[in-house]
C-alpha cells in the first residue's frame, strides 16, 4: 500500500502546530490568535482524512478544498503572530514553509481531481 503523503504531511504539521501553541500559550500568554491558530491547523488533517472516506467524488474534492481553505487561514495565523512578534522569525520561516508545501500539494490534488 503506498504512503498518503499529504496525510503524513498534514498530521506532522498538526503536532508542529501543537507544540507551538503550547509555547504560544505558557510562554508568551497568548490565548485568542494561538487559539485560531491551533482550529485552522489542525483541522487541515481532519478534512484530509474524511476526504478519503469520501461519498463521491465531488464530497472529496469538497473535503479537499476545506483543508486547502484552512492551511491559508493557518499560513494567515502564522504570519499574523510573526508580525506581532508572538513568533520568532525561525519558528515562523519553519510554520510557513511547511504550510505553504501543505498548500500546494493540496492545490494539485484539487486541481487533478477537478480535470478528472
Amino acid at each position: 500500500m503506498r504512503e498518503n503523503i499529504i496525510e503524513k504531511k498534514s498530521f506532522e504539521f498538526a503536532l508542529f502546530v501543537i507544540e507551538t501553541y503550547k509555547k504560544l500559550v505558557y510562554e508568551k500568554k497568548e490565548y485568542v490568535l494561538s487559539k485560531q491558530f491551533l482550529r485552522a491547523g489542525t483541522s487541515i488533517g481532519v478534512n484530509v482524512i474524511e476526504g478519503e472516506d469520501a461519498q463521491s467524488k465531488n464530497d472529496f474534492i469538497s473535503k479537499m478544498g476545506i483543508a486547502l481553505k484552512e492551511a491559508s487561514e493557518t499560513k494567515y495565523w502564522i504570519e499574523l503572530m510573526k508580525s506581532a512578534k508572538y513568533l520568532d522569525k525561525e519558528n515562523s520561516d519553519r510554520l510557513i514553509r511547511k504550510c505553504d508545501e501543505i498548500i500546494r500539494i493540496l492545490r494539485s490534488i484539487v486541481k487533478s481531481s477537478r480535470e478528472k
